[in-house]
């Protein structure tokens, strides 16, 4: 019986050795990831995954909606996944490598307005993420009923679909035969390569999402020849030869309410030295902030400073013991700012500086809207103000979703909306955790005002 042992230490050794295998499940809100993503967890494939998520709301809680099995999931920070996507991933990678023995697969979900292109980009601009993963694949899930609307007006459904391997046309049962077939060919005209799958549910062989067998790279940059252009979480990043001494940060300027700046000694002023601070930034920019309010002290070392802005002139100081070059990445543009750097002998102009903003633009009328309210609902008042909800505004909301507690009741209330369809579900016993309701908006012309108030109404 001791022969399964080498086996066993020489299986393992493989496992440690051959790259790690990635598949990202992209698809344009209420396409069915989360039911795809349970139905992976859940099935008896042999298979140890990592699951990673990005949500776009102000309330997380795609977590809730995920049955997980003895897979982990990690949750990506909470806002625009193409905008910091590499600092982001490289940072939960890097932390899941370090338990590189516990993984078979690595599972990525992106955010529904998600453009795929800087997720798959970053397996192979960068070289740690090159040696240890392997690109599987890139699935698109296609919502039969509405995708129509979505591909009209937005440029992310179109790139999902384009960059996929794989097409899983879901929710087939909300479509016609003559619709479904009008709808195919819509789909081959943007991608004839990708092999395309009818299914409800999004019930199809787990094998045809996790054994793909490997992203074309051609076939992306045939899509967007700038496919390897690198985006940055920041705007403008540049490198001052700083004296010893107080040097001052001086913004005037309050586009936003806050901007993150990140400060790292470099020990040239050439673009080598640019590009290598540059790298340190993108993951620095992925952890969290230290908020900095106006007249804090900054340190002159790798920290990510939220700089608090507010109206009229602000400054910051850094204390740099030796002179020499520091390099400094903005989320804004300087001028945006009003930023000045100051020494006590005058203003510092950088000596070397360069762009970073992406090259893609986010409809600014839609956004999301996210509640959360201690307490019970009334039954009655919910069902009658998610349907008016639905029947009123159910074109402009893409897509809802929420746990509620609801009184006289044990176990938490599940729903899950795409425009004005309704999907409520039984999310068993509260146990132990506080009951609590959590929900999230995803629309254009939401009115953040009128649907809290409006919730807090159902409140028992």
């Amino acid at each position: 019986m001791f022969a399964y042992f080498p086996r066993r230490a020489a299986a393992r050794a493989n496992r440690m050795t051959r790259q790690l295998p990635v598949t990202v499940l992209t698809g344009f809100l209420g396409s069915g990831k989360t039911t795809l993503l349970n139905r992976i967890l859940t099935e008896n494939h042999g298979l140890r995954i990592a699951v990673i998520e990005n949500e776009f709301g102000e309330v997380g809680i795609d977590h809730e909606l995920v049955i997980n099995a003895d897979e982990e999931i990690f949750e990506m920070n909470n806002g625009c996944i193409c905008c910091t996507v590499r600092g982001d991933l490289i940072r939960i990678i890097g932390s899941l490598m370090k338990r590189r023995d516990q993984f078979d697969h690595i599972l990525i979900e992106t955010t529904g307005l998600a453009d795929p292109g800087p997720v798959i980009q970053t397996f192979f601009v960068d070289d740690e993420m090159k040696d240890k993963l392997t690109l599987n694949a890139i699935v698109a899930l296609v919502d039969a009923r509405h995708i129509g609307v979505h591909l009209d007006s937005s440029e992310e459904a179109l790139k999902q679909i384009a960059f996929a391997d794989s097409i899983l046309l879901n929710k087939t049962d909300l479509a016609t035969s003559g619709e479904l077939d009008a709808l195919e060919a819509r789909i081959k005209a943007i991608n004839g390569v990708a092999k395309l799958q009818r299914c409800h549910n999004a019930n199809i062989p787990i094998a045809s999402v996790l054994d793909i067998g490997g992203f074309n790279l051609d076939r992306a940059i045939g899509i967007d020849p700038r496919f390897l252009d690198p985006e940055y979480p920041f705007e403008w990043g540049g490198i001052l030869e700083a004296p010893a001494g107080t040097l001052t940060l001086e913004a005037s300027v309050n586009p936003d309410p806050s901007m993150t700046a990140v400060i790292i000694p470099v020990s040239a002023t050439d673009d080598e030295s640019l590009a290598f601070a540059r790298e340190i930034a993108v993951r620095v920019f992925a952890h969290e902030a230290t908020e900095a309010p106006a007249g804090t002290v900054l340190t002159a070392d790798a920290i990510p400073y939220d700089l608090i802005l507010h109206d009229g002139p602000m400054s910051w100081t850094c204390g740099v013991d030796t002179p020499g070059p520091l390099a400094i990445f903005t989320q804004h543009y300087p001028e945006e700012l009003g930023l000045r750097f100051l020494t006590e002998s005058g203003e510092l102009q950088p000596v070397r500086a360069a762009s970073y903003k992406p090259d893609h633009t986010h409809d600014e009328t839609v956004g999301s809207v996210g509640i959360e309210a201690d307490g019970e609902c009334d039954g009655k008042k919910l069902n009658a103000w998610l349907s008016k909800l639905l029947r009123e505004r159910g074109t402009d909301i893409y897509r809802m979703k929420g746990v509620f507690a609801i009184q006289g009741d044990p176990n938490r209330f599940i729903f899950q909306g795409v425009h004005m369809l309704l999907d409520p579900a039984d999310g068993g016993p509260w146990g132990d955790r506080p009951r609590r309701n959590s929900l999230v908006f995803i629309g254009r012309d939401l009115d953040r005002e009128e649907l809290n108030q409006s919730f807090r109404k159902c409140l028992a």
